[in-house]
């Protein structure tokens, strides 16, 4: 199945940690995975933690699928998040945190955390962050 076409088949497609590992690299990353510190295009791919490793010899030279995306520092699994972006991306007149927290079995304090990101990144147009700013850093202060 190449893209779910109902909420039912993205909970069962995206239930799969793996369906949802090839989805975002897919998406993230069609020319090959790349480091996200230094841009080396030929990591390893460490099966057992399900992460890359850098050849690079920096500071950071493992990292996930997660890391610089809206789905980083989330103790959530790509299991819920996916299924709650495609609802949030087919909703035809939205989607609020109750019913969000509804449809996936979760609070509604953390749906709302999650609907605030989709959002966001709906907005950009990209699920990769903005780098380095943190939630109440002025990105307009002269550095």
């Amino acid at each position: 199945m190449d893209t779910p076409r109902n909420f039912q088949e993205a909970v069962l497609y995206f239930a799969n940690y793996d369906n949802c590992l090839d989805y975002i690299i897919m998406r993230r990353w069609p020319n090959g995975v790349t480091c996200p510190y230094c841009g080396r295009t030929d990591p390893t791919f460490l099966k057992v933690q399900r992460k890359w490793q850098c050849k690079s010899g920096h500071a950071r030279r493992q990292f996930s699928v997660q890391q610089g995306t809206i789905f980083a520092d989330s103790r959530l699994g790509l299991e819920m998040w996916f299924p709650a972006v495609w609802l949030v991306a087919n909703a035809m007149r939205g989607v609020s945190s109750y019913q969000l927290a509804r449809s996936l079995g979760v609070t509604q304090k953390t749906a709302w955390f999650m609907l605030y990101r989709i959002r966001e990144a709906i907005k950009k147009g990209s699920v990769e962050t903005i780098g380095s700013i943190r939630p109440g850093d002025n990105p307009s202060a002269p550095i």
